[in-house]
């Protein structure tokens, strides 16, 4: 079923949107400084391309450590990610969500893009694993939680 998914959304606006990452990537690259957007660029538009199967999550979240990325500098990033791209690649998805909504078929393509619209406001931090994966990670974590309320 994935790999249905996935080639349906490649076909219906996943490859555009994908590019479109791809794009911001490169430009990203044009300077040293640009060079954490445009890994995580390069890693969403993977993403952007084929979504089905696999799922954005928080850094910390999965490795339970911080890093520069999950850290007052990833927020500060995020900050300046927002004003120069991700704005406009939240846009591309919402507007691409619209469109796929119009049918039955589209909706679950349009809701795709309207996670991706999120994860493109604030991508610096997050990393794309399995979707098993991620649960695993969110069900580590509330097992430490849980014990954590025991003690």
């Amino acid at each position: 079923m994935r790999t249905i998914g996935n080639l349906l959304w490649f076909i219906l606006g996943g490859f555009f949107m994908g590019l479109a990452w791809w794009l911001y990537a490169l430009l990203a690259f044009v300077s040293i400084i640009g060079i954490p957007w445009g890994r995580a660029c390069f890693v969403l538009g993977k993403f952007a391309f084929l979504p089905f199967g696999r799922e954005a999550i928080n850094r910390r979240e999965l490795t339970q450590r911080g890093d520069i990325g999950t850290s007052a500098f990833g927020t500060l990033g995020n900050i300046i990610w927002f004003i120069l791209a991700g704005f406009w690649l939240a846009l591309g998805h919402v507007i691409a969500a619209c469109f796929l909504a119009i049918t039955i078929i589209g909706i679950p393509f349009a809701i795709q893009h309207i996670k991706l619209a999120g994860i493109a406001l604030a991508p610096i931090g997050k990393t794309v694993v399995d979707v098993e994966v991620a649960n695993a990670a969110r069900r580590a974590n509330a097992d430490e939680r849980v014990a954590a309320m025991r003690r």
